[in-house]
Order: structure tokens, then C-alpha cells, then sequence
């Protein structure tokens, strides 16, 4: 993805289990990279499942959250997020 699209608006969603719809919480963020930092933040509820919706309506799971991460925080952030996603595989 281009470091353009990481400057663009971005809607993260936070599904939670058990419940099929609504997501629990969805916020609008003025940059990709804010709301991928926002998702790494509810890697320690392991009820919450992130999803992000881009300005181009380009849906990202989880794992590609966890991918693209360290384009938004240091690495060492990464791995917080990755033993999260081990849980939901």
C-alpha cells in the first residue's frame, strides 16, 4: 500500500465476540497509520477483533494489521499485537 494511503482517513472498527452485529465501537481517524495505532491498543482484550475501512473502501483484517503495522510504530509493538491474532487463528 503507498505511504499516501497511510496519510488518508480511516474507520476502525472493534468486533466483539459473541456478537454477530453492530461492531462494538467504530471511529473515524484522520490517518490510517492513527487508526492502525489504535488497533495495536485493544490487542490486550482478547474479545475485541479490529477491523479497518479505508477512504477507498478497502476492507483490512486483523492480519493485515498486523502486517503493515510497523509502517505506523516501532517494531517493537508488533509483537504485542501478533500474540493477540495467534489467539483468533
Amino acid at each position: 500500500m503507498p505511504m499516501s494511503q497511510m496519510d488518508r482517513p480511516a474507520e476502525l472498527m472493534i468486533w466483539h465476540a459473541g456478537r454477530a452485529a453492530p461492531p462494538g465501537e467504530a471511529r473515524i481517524y484522520p490517518t490510517l497509520r492513527q487508526a492502525l495505532l489504535a488497533a495495536a491498543d485493544c490487542a490486550g482484550d482478547p474479545d475485541a477483533l479490529p477491523w479497518i475501512v479505508t477512504e477507498e473502501g478497502e476492507i483490512l483484517s486483523p492480519h493485515w494489521i498486523d502486517q503493515h503495522l510497523s509502517e505506523a510504530r516501532a517494531p517493537a509493538g508488533v509483537s504485542r499485537l501478533r500474540t493477540w491474532l495467534t489467539h483468533w487463528a
